[in-house]
């Protein structure tokens, strides 16, 4: 008998993606390591549910089996399991913000702006001395609300540099730990 631990799995990487991810840890780790950038400058984020009740963990979805046999059935949750949707932001030193989307609204490019980059780049502002968003660094993924004309053009205005993130690449992202 052997152990096994069912595992989903999001997306099957190609061998280009899989290339891409290695190129662009290798450049901003070199871009880390010769201080051009620092880790206290920059900002990761990212949407998650948060439901009300939790399933199981990954050690309840263990099951000893035998040799041939098939793993056991797990259950996942009920697309109607109450939930709340967050908008979290944060720096190596604590979250910057932490949004909650109300039950009624959806996140799209507009309110991605208005509730969480501008509050954001407030807060920035007030935990630096000189007021100013320069060398600040953004990383979210490649949701399309994160890569929209709108959100790209608000960016750039405030000075903030976005870090690539190569697509279906969440282990890359701190808040996705």
């Amino acid at each position: 008998m052997k152990k096994i631990t069912s595992r989903w799995v999001s997306h099957q990487l190609t061998d280009e993606q899989k290339q891409e991810r290695v190129k662009l840890g290798r450049e901003n780790l070199a871009k880390f390591r010769n201080d051009s950038w620092r880790l206290c400058d920059t900002i990761t984020g990212d949407e998650t549910w948060i439901y009300h009740k939790q399933i199981g963990h990954k050690s309840s979805n263990t099951s000893w089996v035998n040799e041939g046999e098939s793993l056991a059935t797990i259950v996942h949750r009920s697309k109607f399991e109450p939930k709340n949707l967050f908008c979290i932001l944060f720096k190596s030193n604590g979250p910057v913000l932490i949004h909650a989307v109300d039950n009624d609204e959806t996140i799209d490019h507009i309110s991605y702006i208005q509730n969480c980059l501008k509050s954001t780049v407030n807060e920035t502002w007030k935990q630096r001395k000189s007021n100013d968003t320069k060398g600040i660094k953004l990383l979210h993924d490649n949701a399309g609300l994160h890569c929209h004309s709108d959100v790209i053009n608000y960016l750039t205005e405030e000075r903030i540099n976005i870090m690539p993130h190569p697509p279906y690449s969440p282990n890359l992202a701190p808040c996705d730990y």
